[in-house]
């Protein structure tokens, strides 16, 4: 790594823990009622939906009731996305007149998006009409944000409280994130993209004139676009000009805003965020980057503050952001390092004034390796799934780190609110392991760790895991699955080791060298990305209902510290140990493979 990726890198993280901790106490003060935004200014309008919704706001729930909430208010999510997109051809807001998606492709999509995936394997530009993006996709990026960031409130809830069956109300918590933290945040970040030249508009898509008239000839069609024969059954060609282009528009800047804050990544354009409309220059990729971690990382500060103990937030933090540099050192120094196959070739690779250096195949030009590192680790650390470059281009090694970030779990700052729990549930198992050790009963946050906890770690920690190494062996044995693969070989593997790595781990970026838009992938895909969610979720909720039943018990002697050094080494050391190790086999096959491979001249 040069100077000038590690002052990026350094600049980066110096920033997102900047901004952690005002937005962290913000959030702190809406979630418990305190702020003046919840007591005044948007008490009215809260008032108002809850006695259209027909809720309670004083009404609690137990672990199973707002398990059961989140799940119901999902299923319905995904009906109408669903709806939208199968009959979009009917609905207003489709100037391009787009028909309706495949069964397959819109059940993936609603499916996707509910999930906080937003794994898109059609283009979006040339198949979702304006109203299907906005009312269908971009509602859903706040409602599945809001709930990653509810069920981490009701988690806390269960550390904080004791001797109550009760963890929180889901509506509530629901209806305060999204009006009072993604809203906001989401509009001054939009306005923000508008200013660097996001488009934000709802035009017909543009025509404009090329500087280069390129003349070829093709085949002629008729109308229903059969292939024109002549006497002899010969194709009939005809001459074609190409003089302009067809330049896609729509209202990008507020979905933009939303997918990178809410951890989503569905972007409005195929090419995602290294499409010039939705990232047009370095600044809006920094705020891009920055926007993907800043409520996972204040998340870490409302658990210090909810708890009681701010200490035990920030040695959280601090677990995150060792592991995100050492990710983001990993991950620059394999791109920059470049292909040594090239060098073989007397291609220079190496920095100069005159060229970057590394390896810059797949990556936009305007952000360099150092911004593609980092956006690269941000998203796959966090479940966000947006992408500024082609991650199918990446050196083994760069493609090994996205990767191996998605297989732990996405907890290194992670997903909004995913990316905690998931987190907190490697703590509990940290503090076990150290139980086991002594030969004392753990504890954490003043709560003693038993049998009935432990089992719903197990089942957080290994549920992704088994979705992953077993979709993956069926695609990997079955024609319908090998039958996507465009590069075979240890590439080829990786590109379907991601492709489930990131649908039940809830990440949506891919290898995008495997074609995935067929019923078979769009079904067993759907599968993980929905019990990778809300599995995972019905566990963490047991956890969180169990522990808010407990009685708080004073530190004592013999209590294992979980806020200083010493718990910071035992958490990262078990997250490599639980989380990488399961892996190990299906990596050795793919990245690691490929990688000896290209280091030995193949």
């Amino acid at each position: 790594m040069n100077a000038n990726n590690f002052l990026q890198t350094a600049l980066y993280i110096v920033v997102l823990i900047a901004l952690a901790f005002p937005v962290g106490r913000y959030m702190s003060a809406v979630l418990d009622g305190t702020s003046v935004v919840v007591r005044k200014i948007g008490r009215p309008l809260e008032v108002l939906l809850y006695k259209i919704a027909g809720v309670d706001e004083n009404a609690e729930m137990s672990w199973k009731h707002y398990a059961l909430a989140v799940l119901l208010f999902n299923a319905l999510g995904v009906l109408a996305v669903y709806g939208f997109l199968r009959l979009q051809q009917w609905l207003p807001a489709n100037p391009q007149a787009f028909g309706p998606m495949t069964p397959d492709g819109a059940f993936n999509t609603a499916v996707s998006f509910v999930t906080n995936t937003n794994w898109q394997d059609y283009t979006p530009e040339a198949t979702v009409s304006y109203l299907s993006q906005m009312a269908g996709l971009t509602v859903q990026n706040f409602l599945s944000a809001a709930t990653g960031i509810a069920v981490v409130i009701a988690l806390i809830r269960g550390f904080a409280r004791h001797t109550m069956q009760t963890i929180g109300n889901f509506w509530v918590d629901l209806t305060r994130i999204t009006l009072y933290i993604l809203a906001p945040l989401a509009t001054v970040i939009a306005l923000v993209f508008i200013s660097q030249g996001v488009i934000q508009n709802f035009k017909s898509y543009q025509d404009v004139p090329t500087l280069q008239v390129t003349a070829y000839q093709a085949p002629k069609t008729d109308a229903q676009g059969n292939p024109v024969k002549d006497a002899k059954g010969n194709p009939v060609t005809q001459d074609v000009k190409a003089d302009k282009q067809t330049i896609a528009m729509g209202p990008v800047a507020s979905q933009e805003a939303i997918k990178m804050l809410g951890t989503n990544g569905g972007g409005f354009f195929n090419a995602n965020s290294a499409h010039p409309y939705e990232n047009p220059t370095p600044l809006s990729n920094f705020v891009q980057i920055l926007s993907i971690l800043v409520i996972p990382a204040g998340l870490c500060v409302v658990f210090g503050r909810m708890v009681g103990d701010r200490r035990q937030g920030y040695a959280v933090l601090a677990a995150m952001t060792i592991a995100f540099a050492v990710a983001c050192w990993g991950e620059i120094s394999a791109e920059q390092s470049g292909n040594p196959l090239f060098t073989s070739l007397h291609v220079d690779q190496s920095t100069t004034a005159m060229q970057p250096g590394g390896n810059t195949e797949g990556k936009e030009v305007r952000f360099g390796i150092a911004q593609t590192g980092l956006f690269t680790v941000a998203t796959t650390a966090a479940s966000c799934g947006a992408v500024d470059a082609m991650h199918d281009s990446l050196t083994p090694m760069g493609g090994f780190t996205p990767l191996l970030l998605i297989q732990l779990g996405e907890v290194i700052f992670g997903g909004v609110g995913s990316g905690l729990y998931g987190m907190l549930v490697f703590a509990l198992l940290a503090v076990f392991v150290a139980g086991l050790m002594i030969g004392r009963t753990p504890e954490y946050v003043g709560k003693k760790i038993e049998a009935y906890e432990m089992k719903m770690v197990s089942i957080a920690i290994l549920l992704t895991p088994l979705l992953v190494l077993v979709g993956t062996s069926i695609a990997v044995l079955s024609p319908l699955g090998t039958a996507g693969i465009s590069n075979p070989g240890a590439h080829g593997f990786s590109e379907i080791l991601y492709a489930f790595s990131s649908a039940a781990n809830n990440n949506g970026s891919a290898f995008a060298g495997l074609t995935v838009s067929t019923p078979f992938y769009n079904v067993l895909t759907a599968i993980a990305m929905w019990f990778g969610r809300f599995g995972t979720i019905v566990a963490v909720l047991a956890i969180a209902g169990s522990l808010a039943n407990k009685k708080r018990i004073a530190a004592t002697s013999g209590t294992l510290p979980t806020h200083g050094p010493l718990f910071v080494v035992l958490l990262l050391g078990t997250l490599v140990l639980v989380g990488a190790l399961t892996y190990v086999p299906a990596l050795a096959l793919g990245p690691v493979a490929e990688h000896l491979t290209m280091i030995s001249g193949h």
